[in-house]
């Protein structure tokens, strides 16, 4: 239920993004991303702050992005990208930041670790606290988002769906082997994914290829038990 609300607050979000953003200009447009940007710029910090040990979070985002590298996977979210926007416009011309939109709003809804978490306590519980303030937030984002970047920010409450959907299916069997460090260092790396995402996509600063170190935010939690076990934690 948790994920099912967070998709329809997403929906929602961009579809009133998109009404609201036919009567902003874009400078007003430019200012809602940039203000977004700083925020999640700002949180992606804090986060890596929350990070128990620095050395695994910095294996775990090496390891994590030349896995994602190998697999391609911003590729791969792209090429959905680009598949959905030909299913909904014959005209690519009429959404000329759909993947854009597509590609930055899937990674920066599903890059913090409320996501998992909040997939953990919905599948354990049947309670879903975390993933309703993690709606909330995600849906004001995709208000702002969808006002610039447009309908791509809609579509990305598919991979939110599928993806917490997956992680709530096996929340069971995570939660018996996750502990406050795997969390802590979880922390970290989600952040340094925000951090990604702001420079890259909401602030254009630099071009990053965010979406390849995805991969990390599953090996960095390895990384620390393996450090744990030789009590190098």
């Amino acid at each position: 239920m948790g994920t099912i609300i967070n998709a329809i607050l997403i929906i929602v979000g961009s579809a009133t993004g998109m009404f609201v953003g036919s009567k902003l200009n874009e400078k007003i447009k430019n200012t809602i991303i940039a203000g977004i940007g700083l925020f999640t710029l700002a949180l992606g910090v804090k986060m890596f702050m929350d990070a128990g040990n620095a050395i695994v979070v910095l294996l775990g985002l090496i390891i994590g992005g030349l896995l994602g590298e190998w697999l391609k996977v911003e590729d791969l979210i792209e090429n959905l990208g680009v598949r959905i926007e030909a299913k909904v416009s014959k005209n690519n011309a009429n959404q000329p930041h759909f993947i854009q939109g597509f590609m930055t709003s899937s990674i920066l809804f599903i890059s913090g670790p409320m996501a998992i978490l909040g997939a953990i306590q919905n599948g354990l519980t049947g309670t879903f606290e975390i993933l309703l303030i993690k709606s909330i937030m995600d849906g004001f984002t995709a208000l702002a988002l969808s006002s610039s970047l447009g309908l791509g920010v809609m579509f990305s409450s598919v991979v939110v769906f599928v993806y917490q959907g997956v992680l709530t299916l096996l929340a069971t069997q995570v939660s018996t082997v996750v502990t406050e460090p795997m969390l802590n260092d979880l922390s970290g790396v989600g952040g340094i994914l925000l951090i990604g995402l702001a420079i890259s996509s909401l602030l254009e600063i630099k071009k990053i290829r965010v979406g390849n170190f995805i991969p990390s935010l599953f090996i960095t939690p390895l990384i620390t038990v393996l450090f744990v076990l030789l009590n190098l934690y």
